[in-house]
């Protein structure tokens, strides 16, 4: 097999015309090292404007009113979909690598994480963006 491409050993991909020639499950991967960036940068945001209370609460209390307009709301949202699809998918990564039937079943559970992910984030982001959409909108 010495020569030969990956993509010649494997058959042809199922990416049809994407860059990326890989498949479901490659996206995952993709979205998981995506996931777990942007909660970092959070929490090293987080950390940040926590801490400037120590130095000037005042500066702490503006930081705080930025934080309180429907863009950021859509930024949560965002967060929690991020975080809740990083930590949903590190359990299927962790019984892939550790189940004797984890690669057996690693499809069937993405689709489980990304059922799972969906019913959740529904209901979530329609509690986060209420009282935003009411604020802007009028109502109670």
């Amino acid at each position: 097999m010495a020569g030969t491409t990956a993509t010649e050993r494997s058959g042809t991909s199922k990416g049809g015309g994407t860059l990326y020639r890989g498949d479901l499950g490659m996206w995952s991967w993709v979205a998981h090292r995506i996931t777990g960036v942007l909660t970092f940068f959070f929490l090293f945001a987080h950390v940040l404007d926590t801490a400037l209370v120590r130095v000037s609460p005042d500066a702490y209390d503006k930081v705080i009113e930025t934080y309180k307009n429907p863009i950021v709301n859509l930024f949560e949202v965002g967060l929690v979909g991020a975080v809740l699809y990083h930590a949903l998918n590190g359990i299927r990564v962790m019984l892939v690598d550790f189940w004797a039937k984890g690669p057996k079943y690693q499809r069937p559970m993405l689709w489980t994480v990304l059922v799972v992910w969906v019913a959740v984030m529904l209901p979530g982001t329609y509690f986060m963006m209420v009282r935003t959409v009411s604020d802007m909108f009028g109502g109670h």
